[in-house]
């Protein structure tokens, strides 16, 4: 699989088994796909037509690539369900959650984060903050880890030009400030390191409100990486 093209028809011709209730065949179409090492910009091209189809055999094939757990597999998963966002928003996080579970590993809590809740906090912000609000205090490491991938993806989209719905993410994200669990507090560092790229006055005043908490030395330290000397002075001054 090299171009553009190639994953767009491949994709329909899956989709179309799909829709037919062909699900092993659509899998034997995909397998080869799989096991090479395609970008995953062509995977996500690939998963694009099926989150299209009806809901009940989409999510049958999903099951079945989830089944095998291969780092492809998620991105054509992730891809699928940012499909269905439109028309089923609690059903998508939902299942985005359970593959997130399902996966078991970083990459796959990454993965998913960047192609389910990201992009609906991108496109219809404050019912994806509700739909991902319990996430935040989720038993599972790697559904709160994607919490701050999620962040991660609205910062890097939006590129400075939403402050007032920056600042809501930052209260969003207080409660986690303190979260301990390191695999966790990578994915919410990463949040806040995108969010101080773009946005720096206002993390570093957000910074400054929350580092009197009990928080983790490499939370901090990620949070901090782009704002300028002069802003983590006055973020230190409050330690």
């Amino acid at each position: 699989m090299k171009t553009a093209r190639e994953a767009r028809e491949l994709g329909k011709r899956i989709a179309a088994l799909v829709r037919a209730g062909e699900i092993e065949q659509a899998y034997t179409l995909l397998t080869p796909v799989l096991g090479e090492r395609t970008p995953f910009r062509l995977l996500g091209l690939i998963g694009e037509p099926a989150g299209a189809g009806p809901l009940e055999p989409v999510n049958v094939f999903l099951d079945r690539i989830a089944a095998e757990r291969t780092e492809g597999g998620w991105v054509v998963i992730g891809k699928t369900l940012g499909q269905q966002l439109a028309r089923d928003p609690v059903g998508a996080f939902a299942r985005c959650r359970g593959y997130i579970i399902a996966a078991d590993v970083w990459y796959g809590a990454d993965i998913l984060g960047e192609r389910v809740p990201g992009p609906a906090l991108l496109t219809d912000f404050q019912p994806a903050m509700a739909l991902l609000a319990p996430w935040r205090e989720d038993e599972n490491r790697w559904v709160r880890r994607a919490v701050g991938v999620a962040a991660h993806f609205w910062a890097k989209r939006t590129r400075g030009e939403r402050p007032a719905e920056a600042e809501s993410l930052l209260a969003f994200l207080s409660p986690m400030f303190e979260e301990w669990q390191m695999d966790v507090v990578k994915g919410v560092g990463w949040g806040l390191k995108t969010l101080g790229r773009y946005y720096p006055d206002i993390v570093a005043g957000w910074l400054a409100q929350q580092v009197g908490r009990r928080h983790r030395a490499l939370m901090l330290r990620k949070a901090l990486t782009y704002l300028s000397e002069e802003q983590t002075l006055k973020v230190s001054e409050n330690l």
